[in-house]
């Protein structure tokens, strides 16, 4: 038996913990909205075939077993919706082939933190880690590594959908607001929900470097900062939400550039300034922008004064499009000044060089010379 797909039942009871003997010859366990309990089998075979596991919307708890990194084939990942009580388990960075993982609605905790694998999670496309308590730094290591998101030209793939010819893995998502079930899975897809947990501090840079994400969603978290200006990068995106945190600054006039842009969500942050206009940000309503009385401008009824047009951003990255920024600029006046004080200090001690002395006393004479002819010809004009 290669697939077994049980799933949209009213099935209960636990798993059998021989389930994962089935391991060797399955290669798809699909057992999503049910009304299984206990935990998850602790075995699986080594050298087994499993592409696809499937728990989501069950009652299952307990911790993710580690056997799962033994299952090199598995391609799709979803526990989701589950009573599920771990901390971050990074062994599943060492799957080769791993594109979906889906974690949402448990009691996951703890700091992601860093990992020991030196690129992990590298194939995932789709990651769903919302609605849990995940606290600290966004992950920003495994972001850098997510290599299936980066500079993907799909003029270059062929579009199929994940699984196999009798079968297409399927999985439930959260977009632009809304939960959608995927019954089956493009493999063009992109999308991050680490929504509605407890991250803090700055949002990492390097997010801009996947420029084909189609979806992020870090909303109903405590982060502070700006909102960077690599965001700019995100060609393909259509949904972005950072909503319900601690953000500060200005909206980059820079993401008026994101044309595939359908929804934004910045609500209820501290966000300040004008709010940009142009292409995509032409259709955004109140509800993008509400609960931040620093913004202003449309759609808003508050009206910017002049000042807050022309104020400066507070971004920190001031970078030329050229590539030259003002450490570049910073770097140059200081070296004038140094060569100029060197100069100054060896003409004071050598006394007056007669060079200069001569292209000083040669201009004055000039200047003289001048002054006199013009005297002259207004003198002889008013005679």
């Amino acid at each position: 038996m290669q697939i077994l797909d049980i799933s949209h039942n009213n099935l209960s009871g636990m798993l059998p913990h021989c389930l994962g003997n089935f391991s060797k010859d399955l290669s798809v366990l699909n057992l999503q909205r049910n009304q299984f309990h206990g935990t998850i089998p602790q075995t699986f075979l080594k050298g087994n075939y499993i592409r696809t596991l499937d728990f989501n919307g069950n009652q299952l708890e307990g911790l993710v077993p580690r056997s799962l990194n033994i299952c090199r084939e598995l391609e799709v990942l979803d526990l989701g919706n589950n009573k599920i009580n771990h901390t971050f388990p990074h062994w599943l960075g060492a799957l080769p082939k791993l594109q979906v993982l889906v974690l949402r609605s448990n009691h996951f905790h703890g700091q992601i933190g860093f990992s020991k694998i030196k690129s992990p999670i590298m194939s995932l496309r789709i990651i769903d880690l919302a609605h849990n308590d995940f606290e600290g730094h966004l992950p920003e290591m495994y972001l850098r590594s997510l290599k299936a998101v980066m500079n993907i030209d799909e003029g270059d793939m062929t579009r199929r959908y994940m699984g196999g010819t009798y079968y297409q893995d399927s999985t439930v998502v959260t977009i632009k607001r809304l939960e959608m079930e995927f019954v089956k899975i493009l493999n063009t897809y992109t999308t991050i929900d680490l929504s509605c947990n407890k991250f803090q501090g700055e949002i990492p840079k390097c997010i801009g470097n996947l420029s084909s994400l189609r979806g992020l969603n870090l909303s109903h978290n405590y982060l502070t900062g700006h909102i960077p200006l690599s965001f700019r990068n995100l060609n393909m995106l259509e949904s972005l939400d950072l909503s319900s945190n601690k953000l500060s600054g200005r909206i980059p006039q820079e993401l008026t550039s994101l044309t595939f842009l359908e929804v934004l969500y910045l609500s209820q942050n501290l966000l300040t300034g004008f709010i940009p206009r142009g292409n995509q940000f032409e259709t955004f309503e109140n509800d993008s922008y509400y609960d931040n009385s620093g913004l202003c401008g449309f759609p808003l009824s508050k009206r910017c004064t002049t000042d807050e047009i022309l104020k400066p951003s507070q971004e920190i990255e001031f970078e030329f499009e050229s590539g030259f920024d003002w450490k570049i600029i910073s770097m140059g006046c200081g070296c004038g000044l140094v060569i100029g004080l060197s100069l100054g200090c060896l003409i004071f001690l050598s006394g007056k060089p007669e060079w200069l002395v001569w292209i000083i006393d040669k201009n004055i004479h000039k200047k003289i010379v001048r002054n006199k002819r013009s005297t002259h010809r207004h003198g002889t004009r008013r005679s």
